[in-house]
């Protein structure tokens, strides 16, 4: 007799997923015969035999990011929708029609959705860090360094997004409300699920750690393009901490990270590792989606993609059910019309549709995460806040003439600290427009959701101080964690 191990899948409780749990049978060596173990079975016991198999766990995890309910598409839908950029024209509750008027509780798809992509993600990440360390000689120690490191910068990455959606604004209270359930082991049964939430500022601080200890053990940079626009690299890393500092409004730390990558004088770049700096601002989101401006993004093949229902470019183009808001940005008479950006538009039934994404189906287009022009961005509002307001006008200039040579902006706009932030508030709404950016950008100035509507549709002003500022907690990790609301 001879014994075999054989997987057996686990059901998602609570907020992660587990790799599989082991069992062991046992056969004869003719049932062995006749039954042989196919060499791409992998179990937890072999999971980390070989580096091409833990190569695989790694990109495992870049996948659980490019989920429909993640970055691969939902997760731009629901944060463009909460803001007020655009209008619903559909009011389906598959395409983020409750987060756009406001209702989005408990039970809805993508609260439970995207929280269970989320932490799918982490526990992924977590599997890794903990199998490298375990098994220590199957690869290099550069190598393992590099990879735990992504893992690391993955996990980060995942806690920053829940962590905006689901709790409370750091900028609140300094971070002392109820953030998250921080989990850090690797879980593969639901022995652990049971686990009280940190505080937002415990959340922050696991980002910034992650992050930290991501950034050394990093490759400066891989050997092509699309190996540096969709895997973490060491100016990835600092340019994920210049979004989480300014999210805790510790603008100090936003500039020394910042100068990091960003040159001192225009025409601005990074010196070291990959030589990021802005590029033609069509180009990046049609023909080169592999510039140096794209610190990270996610990518779209034919054999893997993401379509239907879940596609932000099905949703606010193809299939027509946002259109552009002439009350928001777009009706900004301070944009104008000799502008790019302009450009990424298209009309039909008298209003007009994003079309940064303009692939048809099977909707290629990749997704931005982290760009350049928003590390700038990061700069030149926390220069602003801080005084420094020739350095933040510099900056601020340089994203906006990227796309309009001839524009200048009024004195008024410019003169004061005040109107200066505003001003790069402004920039970021029209940089970043169908990026993912808006709402949360509200949250953390901890400004109200504006009122939107239409002639068909309308949803309520929401002010910080109202329930459904943030995110209902899903009820599936509700009813499997007993300590979450403890």
């Amino acid at each position: 007799m001879k014994t075999y191990n054989l997987i057996k899948s686990v059901h998602r409780l609570g907020g992660f997923l587990s790799l599989g749990l082991v069992l062991t049978v046992s056969a004869c060596n003719e049932t062995e015969l006749l039954n042989p173990q196919p060499e791409t079975s992998i179990s937890g016991a072999n999971a980390f035999d070989t580096p091409d198999r833990i190569a695989g766990l790694v990109n495992g995890i870049y996948k659980a990011i490019k989920s429909g309910n993640y970055y691969g598409g939902n997760y731009f839908t629901y944060q463009e929708a909460r803001g007020e950029e655009f209008i619903n024209r559909t009011s389906n509750t598959f395409t983020a029609y409750e987060a756009w008027n406001q209702t989005l509780n408990s039970g809805s798809n993508f609260v439970a959705g995207f929280w269970t992509s989320a932490y799918g993600a982490i526990n992924n990440a977590n599997i890794l860090i903990k199998g490298l360390q375990d098994n220590p000689n199957k690869l290099s120690a550069t190598l393992t360094k590099q990879y735990i490191a992504e893992a690391k910068f993955l996990r980060a990455l995942s806690y920053f997004s829940l962590v905006t959606l689901y709790a409370r604004p750091f900028t609140e209270n300094q971070g002392t409300s109820p953030g998250l359930p921080l989990r850090l082991q690797a879980e593969t049964t639901n022995a652990n699920n049971d686990l009280k939430r940190s505080t937002v500022a415990e959340v922050y601080a696991q980002i910034i750690k992650d992050l930290n200890e991501a950034e050394p053990d990093l490759p400066l940079n891989y050997s092509t393009a699309l190996l540096n626009t969709t895997r973490a690299h060491r100016n990835t890393a600092i340019a994920l901490k210049t979004r989480v500092y300014l999210n805790s409004g510790n603008w100090a730390k936003v500039i020394d990270e910042a100068q990091k990558i960003v040159s001192a004088t225009a025409p601005y770049s990074a010196a070291t590792g990959v030589n990021h700096k802005l590029q033609n601002i069509v180009e990046i989101f049609t023909t080169n989606y592999t510039s140096t401006e794209s610190i990270l993004s996610v990518p779209m093949t034919e054999l893997d993609n993401v379509t239907g229902q879940s596609s932000f470019p099905y949703v606010f183009n193809a299939n027509s059910e946002y259109n552009l808001n002439p009350s928001g940005i777009w009706g900004d008479t301070e944009w104008k019309s000799t502008d790019l950006r302009r450009t990424f538009s298209r009309t039909a039934s008298g209003v007009q549709f994003l079309t940064k994404y303009n692939k048809p189906s099977p909707f290629l287009d990749y997704l931005p995460i982290i760009r350049y022009s928003e590390v700038l961005l990061n700069y030149a509002e926390a220069a602003a806040r801080t005084g420094d307001l020739q350095k933040a006008t510099d900056l601020l200039k340089a994203v906006r003439n990227r796309s309009d040579a001839s524009y200048t902006f009024p004195t008024s706009a410019v003169s004061t600290q005040a109107t200066l932030i505003n001003t790069i508030l402004k920039e970021r709404r029209i940089e970043l427009l169908g990026e993912g950016f808006r709402s949360n950008d509200l949250l953390r100035n901890l400004l109200p959701l504006p009122a939107k509507s239409s002639s068909s549709n309308s949803a309520p002003q929401v002010l910080p101080s109202q329930s459904n500022y943030t995110f209902p907690l899903p009820n599936i990790e509700i009813t499997t964690n007993k300590l979450l609301l403890s």
